[in-house]
């Protein structure tokens, strides 16, 4: 029996408009590398980021890799609160289908790649946190954990007192399938920028999974 739900933050509850990685990097990011004596080309850090190169890479620059995170995921902050400053942080219109879950009695917890704080933030700017038994950005303990990494999700897991196959996981990217799937949970992709293949479940908004949620019961 289906009795939670875990969610993917950004692109699945919430965008940035006009959002380019390679331009936040460069225009945000690197300037404040550049100040603590940190320079790392734009496709290296994407690397890091994607899970072909591991997260204490940097630390061949001679620098802390939790350090140069923190330090990453400051600027993230910063980047954020002004986004949302000019209005170009926007909650997708079908978030108010997570309290329709929540009145059907079920788990529901958040799981991202950015900080605790970065993730707090959005999810507190639309009012959304309350609706979330459980909230996880990534762990400085465990850098190389995030998605597609399972362990983020294992960590709302067993947070969440339930087990695999009574979890699905909701998604937009490769990165949520896959973490999903590995930890044992079936997956939905929500296909808001294109469809993910490997899910076990597709729909176009959050409209849809209420659907698709209401039909397991």
């Amino acid at each position: 029996m289906l009795k939670g739900l875990i969610f993917d933050v950004d692109e699945t509850l919430v965008y940035y408009e006009g959002y380019d990685h390679r331009e936040w990097y460069e225009k945000w990011v690197l300037p404040e590398l550049r100040r603590h004596g940190i320079d790392l080309d734009y496709e290296t850090y994407r690397k890091t980021v994607s899970g072909e190169l591991p997260r204490s890479y940097v630390e061949r620059l001679g620098i802390d890799h939790v350090e140069f995170w923190k330090l990453v995921d400051d600027v993230n902050l910063r980047y954020r609160r002004e986004m949302a400053r000019l209005g170009r942080i926007k909650a997708f219109p079908d978030v108010d289908a997570l309290g329709e879950l929540k009145k059907m009695g079920l788990k529901l917890a958040a799981v991202s790649n950015a900080s605790q704080e970065c993730t707090e933030f959005v999810l507190n700017l639309f009012d959304l946190r309350g609706h979330f038994d459980v909230v996880y950005g990534k762990d400085y303990a465990n850098l190389d954990g995030v998605k597609p990494n399972p362990y983020l999700i294992e960590k709302a897991l067993k947070a969440l007192s339930l087990r695999p196959h009574e979890v699905l996981m909701v998604g937009d990217s490769l990165h949520d399938v896959t973490a999903g799937k590995r930890a044992g949970m079936r997956v939905v992709n929500v296909i808001r920028f294109g469809k993910i293949e490997g899910a076990d479940y597709y729909v176009r908004n959050l409209r849809e999974l209420v659907d698709l949620v209401r039909g397991m019961f």
